[in-house]
């Protein structure tokens, strides 16, 4: 029933609040301008993430009891400090050693302080216990570089916000059945919370998450998976629902902005570019060059990654070493097909598109006759002044 009550009171609370926050970011000309990789029409205020955590802080706190509190307060401090990474980021851009620096202070206390960590291969290639060290170094780089891969698919309307909804359902469910009562509760207050987002970031949309929202929701999903990959992979069978491919588990989860990582990574590296750079060249950019709207986009992406989550629920008795390559397989195929996919779409709207005749070459022509006297004028009037 708390669960129940706390996603209730996010979901009212962050639909409440967003109408308001959008008022006011715009009453304070706070907003996105489309251009450059922004794929969106007109000024659309960001920041959507306040109303986001804002809202899971008043349900959490509204239903965790003080146990559950002490027990997950490492995990909310570091959500907290998070969220105000996010914001200062949004606010005054950080460079990427101050957000470097930001982004691991919220790793340490999940990490150090509440033991949220890759403890283990779990039998991968035959190694179970790893080294705490080589635990904390392994889980630190995971925790940075999987809550901005989520950043980056932040691109389209709807689409990281629906892409969390899904796996934060699945895994408050998931923590339900293995009795882990107050990361359940979080992972459904988490849900109302975006939930409530949602329905003023739908396309099309009327605010964005920002690094505010996107960074916070993405630590949150990536340490909520951590979590269920260390206790998945070390429980016993009848503690709940074991899955015997932990990793894969992880990876079908976070499917989505992992693949779009690596793919962009390895795209930009082969070209000659910086992995760094930032282009139109993400997952969800490709999808809308073959003709896809925002809309169709998210609900796109959400049915892949809920077929990748299928693969590893029906497979549960089967290790890492089938379903790992099995989804890696999967994803590489998948990509594949999008791009030849893209690259038709795009020749055939290029054959499609008026070249520049006719009268869209009269159109250039009378521009530049009218451009011509414009020009001799001042060329005659600086030789005028020369001369005298």
């Amino acid at each position: 029933m708390n669960i129940f009550l706390a996603t209730v009171t996010s979901f009212f609370f962050g639909f409440l609040m967003t109408p308001v926050l959008i008022l006011i970011l715009k009453k304070i000309k706070f907003t996105e301008a489309p251009g450059g990789r922004r794929i969106h029409a007109g000024s659309i205020p960001s920041m959507g993430g306040i109303a986001i955590v804002f809202a899971t802080f008043v349900g959490l706190f509204a239903w965790l009891s003080f146990d559950q509190i002490v027990e997950t307060r490492y995990f909310l401090v570091g959500l907290a400090i998070m969220f105000s990474v996010g914001l200062r980021d949004d606010l005054i851009e950080l460079t990427a050693l101050q957000k470097l620096v930001g982004q691991s202070i919220p790793a340490f206390f999940v990490i150090v302080m509440a033991d949220i960590r890759i403890s283990s291969l779990y039998g991968f290639m035959g190694v179970y216990e790893i080294p705490y060290l080589i635990s904390v170094a392994v889980t630190f780089f995971a925790i940075l570089v999987l809550t901005n891969s989520f950043n980056l698919i932040d691109g389209a309307d709807g689409l990281a916000g629906s892409l969390s909804l899904v796996t934060l359902s699945i895994l408050g469910f998931w923590f339900y059945t293995a009795g882990m009562i107050s990361y359940s509760l979080i992972s459904f207050t988490l849900v109302g919370g975006i939930l409530a987002f949602l329905v003023f970031n739908w396309h099309p949309a009327k605010i964005f998450m920002g690094d505010t929202g996107s960074l916070s929701v993405g630590f949150s999903l990536t340490v909520l998976v951590i979590l269920f990959v260390d206790k998945t992979g070390l429980m016993a069978p009848w503690e709940g629902l074991k899955l015997n491919a932990p990793f894969s588990a992880g990876l079908a989860f976070l499917i989505v902005p992992v693949y779009d990582t690596v793919r962009i990574f390895i795209k930009r590296t082969m070209n000659g570019r910086s992995p760094l750079k930032p282009d139109k060249s993400h997952v969800h950019h490709f999808l809308i060059r073959m003709g896809l709207h925002h809309d169709q986009v998210s609900l796109v992406l959400v049915v892949v990654k809920l077929s990748f989550i299928s693969i590893v629920f029906f497979g549960y008795s089967l290790s890492d070493h089938i379903l790992l390559p099995t989804i890696a397989i999967i994803a590489t195929v998948l990509g594949i097909w999008m791009d030849r996919k893209t690259l038709e779409k795009v020749k055939i709207n290029c054959k499609n598109s008026p070249s520049v005749s006719g009268k869209n070459a009269d159109r250039v022509k009378r521009r530049q006759n009218k451009r011509k006297p414009s020009i001799a004028k001042n060329m005659f009037s600086n030789n005028k002044i020369n001369m005298n």
